[in-house]
C-alpha cells in the first residue's frame, strides 16, 4: 500500500494513505530509526515499513505492508 510519511510544523510524524483519505499520527515504533520495522497509529493500524538509506528528508513516499494485529 503506498502512503507517504510527513512531518508536520509542530514536529508529529504522520503518515497519509491517499487510498483512504486518511492521515494519522505515528504513536509508536519498534525501531528507533522509525523505518525497516513495524509502526502503529493512533487509530490502530500497524505497517511494515521498509529500509530507507539514512538522512532521507521527510515527506516520503514508500510502498509499506499493513500489518493485523
Amino acid at each position: 500500500m503506498k502512503i507517504m510519511v510527513r512531518k508536520k510544523e509542530e514536529g508529529q510524524i504522520t503518515i497519509y494513505i491517499a487510498k483512504k483519505d486518511l492521515e494519522e499520527p505515528i504513536i509508536s515504533a519498534d525501531k528507533e530509526g522509525l523505518f525497516g520495522g513495524v509502526v502503529t497509529l493512533a487509530n490502530g493500524m500497524k505497517f511494515l515499513l521498509p529500509e530507507v538509506p539514512p538522512g532521507t528528508k521527510l515527506p516520503v513516499t514508500l510502498e509499506a505492508r499493513k500489518v493485523e494485529g
